[in-house]
């Protein structure tokens, strides 16, 4: 299965994709104009990357910013994560935040009180 990696620009964010080391990572901001069309290829990977997944599979948030539209797409992102992690495969999420930034904390602690996989909040200085 081929890896995704975009380049992030001032609206939407950089994507890593790796299927051989089960390494996802999402990072910057995310405000794209058509929130659906960008998120779908990212999404349909995602399932099928979940049809043969690794054994263990860490997907990292490193988001600064995030629109509405936005959140929910990282919403549906988290379900399929989820749906890999009920078929027994190891799942572990990482949210990264700003120490300084509560709204990005309290987005990270509402996603994992959304979903039953485990969820670390990470602070880092900005």
């Amino acid at each position: 299965m081929n890896s995704i990696k975009y380049i992030g620009t001032d609206d939407t964010p950089s994507i890593t994709l790796d299927a051989q080391s089960g390494t996802f990572e999402l990072a910057g901001r995310s405000m794209p104009e058509d929130v659906t069309s960008f998120y779908s290829p990212i999404l349909e990977w995602i399932d099928k990357y979940s049809q043969e997944p690794n054994e263990h599979t860490v997907f990292n948030f490193k988001l600064t910013y995030f629109n509405t539209a936005s959140s929910k797409l990282i919403l549906d992102i988290l379900v399929k994560l989820e749906e890999i992690q009920e078929n027994g495969h190891e799942l572990l999420v990482h949210w990264f935040y700003p120490d300084i930034d509560e709204d990005m904390k309290e987005a990270g602690e509402e996603y994992a009180e959304m979903i039953e996989i485990p969820f670390e909040l990470i602070a880092y200085k900005k």
